[in-house]
């Protein structure tokens, strides 16, 4: 059987789950929740016999949340599998992931460098800017580091695997 841990607005821990992979979930203790998309991001929901109109304001899958509306209420929900929250409260989470450079990902253009050496960045914090196929892409730091050389040079081509940044 597999589980799914949801945190509602910070407040007390609800266990979904679901028998087979191919049933549908259901909260602990309850059957099975009537879930039909409505809309691009709205659904209507069925639980204990009420019908609920839920709009789906902001997915962040990298973080596990969910920010929806269900009625006139604002709610975000926090959705943790089994191993995820195993390895969370073993602290596990919160490993370092130490990166010492970055190559370049496609062949381009520098068009900007966004850090210089000393700067100490957070992990999504821009890097700099590479123009491939006519398109501008924001390379971004992998993780907290702090910049100790940078290998790019604005305006230049650089190619795939190409060493831009060092950490």
């Amino acid at each position: 059987m597999a589980k799914l841990f949801a945190t509602v607005n910070t407040s007390a821990e609800q266990v979904l789950e679901r028998r087979t992979p191919n049933a549908p979930w259901t909260f602990a203790g309850e059957g099975p929740l009537d879930l039909v998309r409505s809309g691009p991001s709205s659904f209507n929901l069925v639980r204990n016999g009420r019908s609920h109109r839920v709009l789906v304001l902001k997915e962040d899958r990298e973080n596990g949340t969910v920010r929806m509306r269900i009625g006139g209420r604002t709610y975000t929900v926090k959705l943790e599998d089994e191993q995820s929250r195993l390895m969370r409260s073993l602290g596990l989470d919160k490993a370092a992931v130490k990166v010492k450079e970055i190559k370049a990902p496609m062949p381009g253009l520098v068009l900007n460098i966004l850090v210089k050496p000393g700067d100490a960045v957070k992990k999504n914090d821009p890097i700099l800017v590479l123009e491939a196929m006519k398109m501008e892409n924001v390379i971004k730091a992998p993780g907290d580091a702090v910049v100790s050389a940078i290998a790019a040079e604005k305006g230049k081509a650089v190619e795939k695997g190409q060493l831009l940044v060092s950490f």
